[in-house]
């Protein structure tokens, strides 16, 4: 009997240490999801374009150290090359104000401190151009922020036109044109919605965006200009139609979404699409609007997206769930998007006030106090993809190749946020991958690269002493791979996987 129950926890352990129920464990068997991969299948060139641009708070975040800490660990593992943020004319930045005569007077001190420590950490600005400087105001207006920026249109819009051409000269004087020219500029935040206070809103902002574009262009031909920067992926087609109508300079259209916005909102019916999907359904029909409209070569930003827009849910943007959902996001948009951004790198973040507590849903690759969630190595994992993706049938699966002319895998089990979930078992066939000795196998679950369930089983506390974060940060490194031998002409390989487990399999000579 001792033995019997010697043999029944010692399965039990074996269960939890690789993330198995214990009854599959113990050997029943379970229906394998098959997974073909050919590594003499078609492919196309597959950018990275999830990884290279991100979001953040408001601009005079930038200037602290626990940003721009973040900042350097995010681009330690990903393709970081450009970031977006809020308010770069608010307040607290101080560009403008009118003197005792009404006329304006700059000042870009912090403009140039925050652009600044972007670039010295080798990171672009994707420029937002709002919000509104008080003294430019047309009347005193806020969306309920934390940090109160002004939405309203301006007073005059000779002053606004004023204020973006000294702000590109500036630019260009202190940065180059060479550089300068690289940057995004988007001319404003969600026009649709509560942060613009126009009336009537399109028409309205189509006159803030045509100002702001041309003035822009009268600086250099070279500056990069677009919108509408709208939420649900809205307003695009008759943006557009505007443009052409009326010869305004556009490069590029950008919108966002998040996987919790109704399809009320964004397709204008009634219907149940499922987070998983909406994301996905959305910037297909944005792609579509373009591709139907008389400017079909516009590039597609996707310049805020997540799994939901409320910062609140810690099942979603605190656990391991992002991974599949971003892994099956990437996987259904490639080819429609230039870049799109996760919204955000970090939880250094302050649009309902100052942090509380570490763990609170916030939109953040990483905590406040510098500990990496489980998002935080999902994208370190899926950085490790190939420049090449080859075709699979699979919707659990992104077959890629790397430069060396290996192949690396992300295989995922996407279930809903918070707790169940089957584990699934994925068999692995591969075919045409002569030389491949090795792989090694990383993963991303509630027990490895999650600090998460370390954090509720210490009783989520709202301030973790120094030994509590010393404790968290060990639960969100990244474990290293588990490395299997593969054999035979057509190897094989099976992964059995916790609901929200992202692995990303190697192949090595």
């Amino acid at each position: 009997m001792r033995l019997q129950v010697a043999r029944a926890l010692a399965t039990a352990i074996m269960a939890v240490c690789i993330g198995l129920p214990a009854a599959q464990a113990a050997g029943r068997p379970a229906r394998a999801v098959r997974i073909v991969i050919d590594g003499a299948a078609p492919e196309h060139p597959f950018p990275h374009f999830w990884e290279q641009m991100f979001g953040s708070g408001h601009a005079t975040l930038a200037l602290r150290a626990d940003y721009q800490r973040d900042m350097r660990e995010v681009k330690r593992v990903t393709d970081f090359r450009l970031v977006r943020f809020h308010g770069i004319f608010d307040r607290e930045v101080g560009v403008f104000h009118l003197n005792a005569h009404g006329k304006p007077v700059y000042n870009f001190t912090y403009v140039d401190e925050i652009y600044d420590a972007l670039l010295k950490q080798g990171v672009r600005p994707y420029v937002e151009l709002s919000f509104m400087p008080p003294q430019l105001a047309s009347r005193k207006v806020s969306n309920g922020f934390w940090y109160k920026p002004n939405i309203s249109p301006p007073r005059s819009w000779a002053l606004w036109a004023g204020l973006i051409r000294h702000f590109a000269r500036h630019l260009i004087a202190r940065y180059g044109l060479r550089e300068v020219s690289r940057w995004y500029f988007e001319v404003w935040n969600e026009p649709n919605i509560g942060f613009w206070a126009g009336k009537p809103k399109q028409a309205t902002y189509f006159h803030l965006y045509e100002v702001t574009a041309r003035a822009l262009k009268s600086v250099s031909p070279l500056l990069r200009v677009g919108g509408p920067a709208t939420a649900q992926a809205a307003w695009i087609p008759a943006f557009i139609r505007f443009c052409s109508a009326h010869r305004v300079p556009v490069d590029f259209v950008s919108t966002h979404v998040y996987g919790d916005d109704s399809a009320e909102n964004v397709f204008h019916r009634h219907e149940k699409i499922s987070r998983r999907n909406m994301v996905i359904r959305a910037v297909q029909k944005v792609h579509r609007e373009v591709l139907d409209s008389s400017m079909p070569h516009l590039p597609v930003i996707l310049s805020e997206f997540n799994a939901t827009y409320t910062g609140d849910e810690v099942d979603v943007t605190d656990s391991p769930y992002i991974g599949p959902w971003l892994a099956n996001t990437i996987r259904a948009t490639d080819g429609l998007l230039k870049l799109m951004s996760y919204w955000t790198f970090s939880d250094v973040f302050e649009e309902q006030g100052v942090i509380r507590t570490p763990f609170h849903g916030g939109f953040g690759l990483i905590a406040v106090g510098g500990i990496p969630k489980a998002s935080f190595n999902d994208f370190k994992l899926l950085h490790k993809l190939g420049t090449q993706r080859l075709a699979e049938s699979s919707h659990s699966a992104l077959v890629t190749r790397r430069r060396d002319g290996m192949l690396a895998i992300a295989v995922w089990n996407y279930a809903s946020p918070g707790p169940g979930g089957a584990t699934r078992t994925y068999a692995l066939d591969f075919r045409n991958v002569s030389g491949a000795r090795r792989a090694y196998v990383w993963l991303v679950d509630r027990n490895h690269g999650s600090p998460l369930a370390a954090w509720k089983a210490m009783g989520s506390p709202k301030y973790p002493s120094f030994r509590q974060r010393r404790i968290l940060l060990a639960a969100a490194r990244l474990p290293p791979p588990r490395i299997e031998a593969l054999k035979g002409t057509s190897p094989h390989l099976r992964l059995r996987l916790r609901a929200h487990a992202l692995a990303l399999v190697e192949l090595a000579r």
